[in-house]
């Protein structure tokens, strides 16, 4: 099928205030972009940590599929949720037997066919499956039925979020970067094709520390005692990466990132 897929993919939604952005923004960006195609992060959509089904289910109504992180184990119930619900992902290399999946192929509006790869990265994290070579034994399968990949990597480190950009550079269209809550400006087009971005930040709150309510954040670097975490409510902020992808070759033809806020004069 001719033509080009255009893609949304919305970094990590923190809570009810990720929620509201959503809804706040995602006209605009649907108005600017018409994307054919929707992603998001929604690892931390309920309270701040973690999915629920209804809430799901709710953040499926915008998007297409639902991508994750670490995170995502923190609400039970979400276990089970993985299970039944295809377009929710998690991290491809957790080991074997956990519930859910960590890839899949999808269709966009068009009736294209796109890959959707959830991966986690290892430095300063759990000590998980190699991500890398995940990725190829994913990648394997889902060439098989197209060649639009779109790879959300779940990772701290910077270093190894470039490391797999170049890894995949050429075999997936796009390898997007989530976990730290703050976008970077490193958007390009690699040479072999794939589009890259190191982090595509968050939908939040914006007065807060990554999506945390700032006294909070500040209390436990203050004290170093533990503190109980919530997302932070005043002002609204979305970051996002539009792509359009050629639907034949998988190549990535343009690469756009944006970054909505709405300011609050509250505390």
């Amino acid at each position: 099928m001719p033509g080009s897929v255009r893609i949304l993919f919305l970094g990590d939604v923190i809570g009810r205030p990720g929620r509201q952005a959503m809804r706040r923004f995602l006209p605009e960006l649907t108005a600017r972009h018409a994307p054919t195609f929707v992603v998001v992060n929604a690892e931390n959509a309920a309270g701040g940590s973690g999915l629920t089904e209804d809430i799901g289910r709710d953040l499926l109504a915008e998007a297409d599929v639902l991508t994750s992180g670490n995170h995502i184990w923190d609400k039970k119930e979400a276990l089970a949720y993985m299970d039944r619900e295809p377009r929710l992902l998690r991290p491809a290399n957790y080991p074997p037997g956990n519930p859910g999946r960590g890839y899949g192929v999808f269709v966009d509006r068009g009736g294209r066919k796109v890959g959707v790869l959830n991966l986690q990265g290892r430095v300063f994290m759990e000590p998980l499956d190699c991500p890398f070579r995940a990725a190829d034994e994913a990648l394997e399968k889902i060439r098989l039925e197209t060649p639009i990949v779109v790879v959300d990597f779940h990772a701290e480190a910077t270093s190894e979020k470039q490391a797999m950009g170049w890894h995949l550079d050429g075999r997936v269209s796009a390898v997007i970067g989530t976990h730290t809550h703050v976008p970077t400006a490193d958007e390009r087009i690699l040479p072999r094709g794939t589009a890259y971005l190191t982090d595509a930040g968050m939908a939040g709150g914006n007065s807060t520390v990554i999506g945390i309510r700032k006294e909070q954040a500040l209390a436990r670097f203050l004290t170093a005692v533990p503190q109980r975490f919530e997302p932070g409510r005043n002002g609204l902020v979305l970051s996002a990466l539009f792509l359009e992808v050629d639907a034949e070759t998988g190549r990535a033809l343009d690469v756009r990132r944006e970054h909505l806020v709405e300011e609050s004069h509250g505390d």
